[in-house]
């Protein structure tokens, strides 16, 4: 009997330790300086959580405590892998991967944000994924040019 009890439980730990991978946009991997440097990061914090996790003795509790980090360091590992750095914009002409964008809304909002990559974008913090609809309608435009996003337009006031 308790020998099918162990069997029993090694089968539930390992269905709850086979994550499925965590999807890859299919989109190109474009980051900026910081982004990739963030990727690399994140990367190492999850090697190192899995390596700690590694350590633990008993096998059931080790596999669910590596499930995870084993995920995210595959994931890490493409984004890096995959990561296309590009350079700061040369000009402030027009609106462009790694730019900074000042924008107002018809409604009076006022809303700054710098156009990243998909992985370090984080509106709250002020930045945009390049293919989030707002930064594909500003990209290319200058100073005073009108996009429209549903209802709402935006003027763009200031790059940087």
């Amino acid at each position: 009997m308790a020998v099918a009890f162990t069997k029993e439980e090694s089968f539930e730990t390992a269905s709850e330790t086979l994550l499925p991978d965590r999807s890859i946009s299919p989109h190109p991997n474009l980051v900026t300086d910081a982004g990739l440097k963030a990727l690399e990061l994140q990367l190492q914090h999850a090697r190192e959580a899995y390596d700690a996790a590694s350590t633990i003795e008993d096998v059931n509790e080790r596999r669910r405590q590596a499930a995870n980090p084993l995920r995210d360091t595959r994931y890490f590992a493409a984004r890096v892998r995959t990561a296309q750095l590009v350079p700061q914009p040369a000009s402030t002409d027009a609106v462009a991967f790694g730019s900074t964008v000042t924008f107002s809304r018809n409604d009076g909002r006022v809303q700054t944000y710098r156009i990243v990559g998909e992985d370090e974008a984080d509106p709250k913090e002020g930045s945009i994924s390049f293919v989030s609809p707002v930064a594909r309608l500003l990209m290319g435009k200058a100073v005073g040019d009108l996009v429209g996003v549903g209802a709402q337009e935006l003027e763009i006031v200031a790059i940087s």
